[in-house]
């Protein structure tokens, strides 16, 4: 079983960031005059100039260090399923060709990384109820 250098709290805080990040939508009414209340906060779920959800998960994905970056990549990958656990060595070196200054537009990129990012942990037994639980 590899070694992780990304700590579960810090994986699982990005999962949950980009969980939130997976669920916004175009913005539908950008000049609407309306208040939160009005329009059923259905603003909350759109994205606007200065998100702080998208802001959040790149600095979070970028205060990472080096190996850290690496193992949350190698996680989406073997979440998605493009390498087994038994392929983590392989997986990093996919990560690494990356480059890190590409490395937080690459995870964002990528439709519902939040689950392939928890199926990821999921293989080191890791869980996000657990995590919860202790949060």
């Amino acid at each position: 079983m590899p070694t992780l250098t990304i700590t579960p709290d810090s994986a699982f805080a990005i999962l949950l960031k980009a969980r939130e990040f997976d669920v916004k939508v175009a913005e539908s009414d950008p000049d609407s005059g309306s208040n939160p209340s009005d329009d059923d906060s259905v603003d909350a779920l759109e994205f606007t100039k200065g998100d702080e959800t998208l802001r959040e998960l790149l600095s979070a994905i970028r205060d990472l260090n080096d190996d850290e970056m690496l193992d949350l990549v190698t996680l989406i990958l073997i979440g998605r399923g493009d390498y087994t656990l038994d392929e983590w060595h392989t997986a990093r070196q996919a990560a690494a060709e990356i480059g890190r200054a590409k490395v937080p537009r690459f995870v964002i990129d990528i439709p519902l990384v939040s689950d392939y990012l928890e199926e990821g942990l999921s293989l080191f037994d890791l869980t996000l109820e657990d995590y919860l639980d202790d949060h």
